[in-house]
């Protein structure tokens, strides 16, 4: 029998890979977006759907989930959508700090409220959260973005023991760097004087150099394709190279010290 996948963010980068890799695999997708009239590749495709969402639009995610419950039986939500906010504390103003929250971790959480009495009706349904290796570790200039990624990360774990009685599993997939224009197309940024080297230390991890030794982003989307159908009861899934360097060092030599040694490369 078909499955189907409901997929926020799709337009670009993991998403729209991920979108690509099911369908590929006969799932139907619904493919959801900000500007889907502007999207030319998923729109050529039999079995994949095309939907306007913004995820800091509640009314929009409230009444888009419903049509598409309405007519579609969903397996498995990837709480895809998402961006960058990168700078020093001091540098960011309100506006970017609440935008980087409504999207980042507002969105995932209206997103699986909407889907979750869906889920719980069916007895079954599988949520994907896509967090990121820094809502596993914390490092200079993303201390809003593990913000939010760490709260997803703490709200999926919370969710998985509160739905399980109802069939209902909360996976977390949490990707390092990968080989996407990421950090051009998805990346708001604050400037400050006062951290103008530590800026352009941190800057160099996303150099063409650096971003060429990520992991593909076709390769996390296979995380992902494996995380739907594993059948396994585990919570989080480190996707690439750097991604499980980073976390089996915190592992190994416990937190406080991998927070002591980011501090000393940042000591100038």
């Amino acid at each position: 029998m078909q499955k189907t996948i409901f997929i926020t963010g799709a337009s670009t980068g993991l998403g729209k890979a991920t979108a690509k890799l099911f369908h590929s695999k006969g799932w139907q997708v619904i493919a959801t977006m900000r500007n889907p009239e502007k999207e030319t590749e998923l729109n050529q495709l039999q079995n994949i759907v095309l939907l306007p969402l913004d995820v800091t639009n509640s009314d929009q995610i409230i009444q888009t989930i419903k049509n598409v419950t309405n007519h579609f039986s969903i397996d498995v939500v990837l709480n895809n959508a998402g961006y960058g906010l990168i700078g020093a504390l001091e540098s960011l103003t309100d506006e970017q700090i609440l935008r980087q929250i409504e999207t980042n971790l507002m969105g995932v959480i209206r997103v699986s409220k909407a889907f979750t009495p869906h889920f719980r009706e069916n007895k079954k349904g599988l949520f994907l959260n896509i967090t990121s290796t820094f809502g596993l570790i914390g490092f200079p200039t993303c201390s809003v973005y593990s913000a939010t990624k760490f709260a997803v990360d703490g709200f999926s774990e919370s969710l998985a023991s509160e739905l399980v009685q109802f069939g209902i599993q909360v996976k977390i997939i949490a990707p390092g760097g990968m080989q996407t224009d990421f950090a051009v197309r998805s990346m708001d940024v604050g400037q400050h004087e006062a951290y103008t080297q530590l800026v352009a230390e941190v800057s160099k991890g996303y150099s063409a150099e650096a971003l060429a030794n990520y992991t593909k982003v076709e390769d996390v989307a296979q995380i992902v394709y494996e995380a739907a159908r594993d059948n396994k009861n585990q919570l989080r899934y480190v996707a690439g190279n750097d991604a499980n360097a980073l976390y089996n060092e915190r592992i190994s030599s416990g937190a406080e010290t991998q927070v002591e040694n980011i501090k000393k490369m940042f000591t100038f």
